[in-house]
């Protein structure tokens, strides 16, 4: 590849920023006009293609903090936790775009789907990979303190950065139960919820798919908490 006057990397594109980029390859990925079943299979593509890409860094970020945690440093792990809060909102709020399609030109895009489904996208099946192990990690750093769930909450200050590690990943897990949801009543606004997904699975069954929890235990000491504050006042 021949260098101008302005480039010293190698690659594709004119200058340096598309080398790096490599935006001639990027936008290589999406179909031509030539070949689009409806105008909206760019807008599809492109929604999907993107959430994709945030999704890359988030299970990257996830990784690097259960790095973090497993040699300790829950001060690091916590610096990260907002870039995946943001990978997932980023992705949610790209989501919006569906919504200006109609049910009617959805129907047209669905065509050129094939089987393809939501729950076969890498990035979604390699977060719910990810996640876990920060929880494990969490679990460890507990049994490794000597203290139970309940005590860094009731004692939050004496315990911070466990209590603000706990708090993470209970963002995480809602950002992600979200995310879910949206992504489903985006299916609902498109399809409707008496009818199958494009793999045969009744839409309806996919709404019960996407509600489980990350964390539940995280949730469930919210309810031994109150238990626990009834049971004080009771004494008192």
């Amino acid at each position: 590849m021949a260098y101008g006057p302005d480039q010293i990397l190698e690659g594709l594109g004119k200058s340096d920023y598309e080398r790096y980029i490599r935006t001639p390859e990027l936008l290589s990925l999406q179909k031509s006009p030539d070949e689009w079943l409806h105008r909206d299979e760019l807008l599809f593509a492109i929604t999907h293609q993107t959430a994709e890409l945030w999704l890359k860094l988030a299970v990257s970020e996830a990784y690097q903090i259960a790095n973090y945690l497993a040699e300790d440093d829950i001060r690091m792990a916590l610096r990260l936790v907002p870039r995946i809060l943001m990978c997932v909102d980023y992705a949610d709020k790209g989501m919006a775009m569906l919504d200006q399609m109609t049910p009617w030109d959805y129907q047209q895009v669905r065509r050129a789907l094939g089987h393809g489904s939501g729950f076969d996208s890498p990035g979604f099946n390699a977060i719910r990979k990810a996640i876990p192990t920060l929880g494990k990690e969490f679990h460890r750093l507990l049994e490794k303190e000597g203290v139970p769930l309940l005590t860094i909450f009731l004692e939050h200050e004496k315990y911070d950065e466990l209590f603000s590690l706990a708090q993470a990943l209970l963002e995480i897990d809602q950002a992600m139960f979200m995310w879910r949801q949206r992504h489903f009543k985006i299916v609902e606004r498109s399809i409707g919820t008496k009818v199958s997904g494009t793999q045969g699975t009744p839409v309806e069954v996919l709404s019960k798919l996407n509600s489980f929890n990350f964390f539940p235990e995280l949730w469930d000491i919210r309810t031994t908490i109150t238990n626990h504050a009834i049971a004080e006042e009771g004494e008192n």
